[in-house]
């Protein structure tokens, strides 16, 4: 189905595998319509409950695919049209209703470090080569990342980074928020993570909270967080996730939540939220 990226579901968990390693997994116009495709499917199918996103090979991903030359960033589009590769995957990724996790295993610069800003977790190979690099490229800044960027670090830090395009040390960008882990393996990490997700907690409480906190960033008054986590638990109590969480602490097991990611309703819209 796929030629650029792998595509493995197992025990809930979704694993994509940027797979171009003959070329250090460099993006392509290719690529970034296989992933949106993987990541509206992975939207819509229950089982899914983690996606870990890594690289085949020693890279994450090397940037953009520069064979073109100078050409590699125009298209036939007019201005009006024109819209960045990356933005169409990060604005789809801002969108999902899963947790998702950035295992970078190896060089991840430009685009292949801007994609990994709207996911969940970030967990990077120590000392690998990082890097927001388009200054040195004569580009800018691209992947909605003007938006996320000073939202996941500070905004003198990423002024810095983006102004200077140098190469990050992965201390750094652990000490600066950027990434949550740095190890040698981080893909495995990123499992440990996924399957303590997968096992320990329900579905609809982990969409509602990565909803909830991206939600809240640009509200001006804490009441409106207040109001929303209101509706949601007023609706949690009523269902059977709930009720299970609480009897399999008492029963001292581990829970088996039986509501989907999909039975949860909109909490963040204006309409009338149904019961289930």
């Amino acid at each position: 189905m796929f030629e650029t990226i792998d595509y493995e579901l197992s025990r809930n968990v979704l694993t994509i595998t940027l797979n171009r390693p003959e070329a250090m997994n460099t993006y392509t116009y290719q690529m970034n319509e296989e992933l949106k495709a993987a990541f509206k499917q992975a939207e819509t199918d229950d089982e899914v409950r983690v996606i870990i996103v890594t690289g085949a090979g020693r890279a994450f991903c090397a940037g953009m695919d520069l064979e073109s030359g100078e050409e590699t960033f125009q298209t036939a589009e007019d201005e009006d049209e024109f819209r960045d590769i990356g933005g169409q995957v990060s604005l789809q990724l801002f969108e999902s209703s899963k947790p998702i996790i950035a295992a970078i295993n190896g060089p991840a610069v430009g685009i292949g470090l801007t994609m990994t800003l709207p996911m969940d977790l970030r967990i990077v190979k120590k000392d690998t080569k990082i890097g927001f690099v388009f200054a040195r490229r004569g580009i800018g800044p691209e992947a909605a990342s003007g938006w996320f960027l000073p939202r996941i670090v500070s905004m003198g830090k990423a002024l810095e980074w983006m102004l200077t395009g140098r190469m990050i040390p992965t201390k750094e960008a652990l000490e600066s928020g950027l990434v949550l882990y740095e190890e040698e393996d981080p893909l495995g990490k990123s499992k440990e993570i996924a399957e303590d997700i997968v096992t320990n907690t329900a579905a609809t409480s982990n969409s509602f909270a990565k909803k909830l906190l991206w939600g809240m960033l640009e509200e001006n008054h804490p009441e409106n967080s207040h109001l929303i986590e209101s509706k949601f638990l007023y609706w949690a109590s009523r269902n059977r996730d709930a009720k299970e969480g609480i009897e399999s602490f008492v029963e001292k097991r581990s829970p088996i939540f039986p509501l989907k990611h999909s039975d949860l309703p909109n909490f963040f819209s204006n309409g009338t939220e149904g019961d289930r």
